[in-house]
């Protein structure tokens, strides 16, 4: 039986890499380079706040733009990774993407999954990821909401 691929094994199926950010369902990993969730799901929750950030914070609205963010030319061929997942999710690359409709993101999610581990994706795990997003999402919307108290540094909920 052949190994599972790195996502997979950290049941981090974006591939996103270690960093001072915490997020909810991230556990102690032994991988030097990514991170480790919980659970698959906890994994696509984090893609799913990851890719909101990018919109809210940084100004990034586009797939586009958060695929060469996601997956910069310094590592991966980001022409190639960009025109996949635009083939397998339907979504126009230079097209605005709202990272709280759920359709559009779960389709965005399970296509950089399946480029980044290479095998078909468990789409409940991803509803599941998407479920345990958009359950808090409210702290996640419009940049002009700002919570009541700050948050703890470095905490990406």
């Amino acid at each position: 039986m052949s190994e599972l691929p790195r996502g997979l094994r950290n049941r981090n199926p974006g591939n996103i890499r270690r960093s001072a950010v915490r997020y909810k369902g991230e556990t102690e990993s032994d991988d030097a380079a990514f991170k480790t969730f919980a659970s698959t799901a906890w994994g696509y929750r984090a893609m799913f706040v990851l890719l909101h950030t990018y919109r809210v914070r940084h100004r990034i609205a586009t797939l586009r733009g958060m695929i060469a963010r996601w997956a910069p030319p310094s590592e991966n061929d980001t022409g190639a990774y960009l025109r996949t997942v635009v083939r397998r999710s339907g979504v126009d690359p230079d097209a605005e993407i709202d990272t709280r409709d759920g359709p559009t993101m779960t389709r965005i999610a399970a296509a950089m999954a399946r480029v980044e581990n290479g095998v078909e994706p468990d789409e409940a795990e991803i509803a599941e990821g998407w479920r345990l997003f958009s359950a808090e999402k409210n702290a996640f919307c419009a940049s002009t909401h700002r919570p009541k108290t700050a948050p703890t540094a470095n905490v990406a909920g």
